[in-house]
């Protein structure tokens, strides 16, 4: 195997010629041990793909590098390995190769995507970490990019609910990105698995995080937008995504927000709308939502009112006055109660929020 992961590692030759080539000869020992006239056999060559190539055979230290991916625990899984995830096979510039921490999806699971903002609102941060929850709790894996915002907000939902989950990076599956994820980045690889198309050491440069994208999209049978701006990496997903045949939700939101522009674009196209999770799951017609209101809150009537005027948009105290119809001082005892409860949140100074 070090050998294909030599013509995998050889980053300058394209995936399809080394497919091309692969076919051709063999394998990859039959590549690297190649007469020098039997590289002009495949007609698309040029000579600077050749002389990638003969520049890749002058490398040194092969062996070390591939024992080095024992040493970090990443399993290395080119095109023709079993594991491969044969929904990547079906795509129409599926990665060569991957490399692991952890485990491969389950062929015979449903997989669901979560993307979306990396800036996004305590709105949208909520509804992720609940989809992410509800998802793994009826047995569907949780598939992102482990970015700032959404996608981290997804992952942690489904540890929340004690699913499988795996992230796709946009730069080698031993790097963590961002830095601040790194207790993520190890959660994820007990519970579902790292993975990446860019060898180990690769850093995340902006070019591939759009190409990174087409795995997320592969590696799921459907894919919810939770929050995304009119042009975003996540209606990049969602494009390639629907390419590819899957199905894509989209969360909506307040017409005023910036945020919710793309899931508006994207539903105004033919997405289908998420309502909530229970409604998500009973669309897939799945069963296994037993689990899905186990910390439903059980309040008095008086705090069901001021709790039911709250979300994840700060109120002050003045509009819950106006809407509520109770005194100050009520209302005051009402939200102090809300709130040692752990049932809603003061943002700023007689400004709340649901805290869940």
């Amino acid at each position: 195997m070090i050998y294909e992961y030599w013509l995998a590692s050889i980053k300058a030759l394209a995936d399809k010629k080394k497919r091309m080539l692969r076919e051709e000869c063999g394998g990859g020992r039959e590549i690297y041990y190649i007469e020098e006239k039997k590289l002009f056999y495949p007609e698309c060559f040029r000579e600077k793909d050749r002389e990638i190539i003969r520049q890749a055979k002058r490398e040194t230290g092969l062996e070390d590098r591939y024992r080095e991916l024992e040493k970090r625990k990443i399993r290395f899984v080119p095109y023709f390995d079993a594991a491969y995830p044969a929904r990547l096979s079906q795509l129409s510039d599926p990665p060569y190769a991957l490399y692991v921490k952890g485990e491969l999806p389950k062929e015979n699971k449903i997989s669901a995507s979560i993307v979306g903002a990396r800036r996004c609102t305590r709105y949208g941060e909520a509804e992720a970490l609940e989809y992410g929850e509800a998802l793994a709790r009826a047995g569907i894996q949780v598939i992102s990019g482990m970015a700032r915002g959404i996608d981290g907000a997804g992952h942690r939902g489904a540890l929340n609910g004690a699913g499988k989950t795996f992230a796709v990076l946009g730069c080698g599956a031993d790097i963590c990105y961002p830095r601040e994820h790194i207790g993520l980045y190890m959660d994820i690889q007990g519970a579902g698995g790292i993975l990446s198309e860019l060898c180990p050491g690769e850093p995340p440069l902006p070019y591939q995080f759009p190409r990174r994208n087409r795995i997320i999209s592969g590696l799921s049978d459907v894919i919810l937008v939770i929050e995304a701006r009119e042009k975003s990496g996540s209606l990049i997903t969602a494009d390639l995504a629907l390419e590819q045949g899957k199905d894509v939700y989209a969360l909506p939101g307040p017409v005023t927000s910036p945020l919710s522009t793309g899931c508006h674009r994207l539903i105004q196209q033919g997405a289908d709308i998420l309502i909530s999770p229970q409604d998500f799951l009973e669309e897939l017609n799945l069963q296994n939502i037993k689990n899905i209101d186990k910390n439903k809150i059980v309040l008095e009537t008086q705090e069901k009112l001021v709790y039911s005027c709250l979300d994840l948009f700060p109120k002050s105290a003045d509009e819950l006055i106006q809407s509520t119809g109770m005194s100050p001082r009520e209302l005051l005892q009402i939200l102090t109660a809300l709130e040692i409860d752990g049932c809603i949140k003061e943002i700023s100074k007689n400004y709340y929020i649901k805290a869940r």
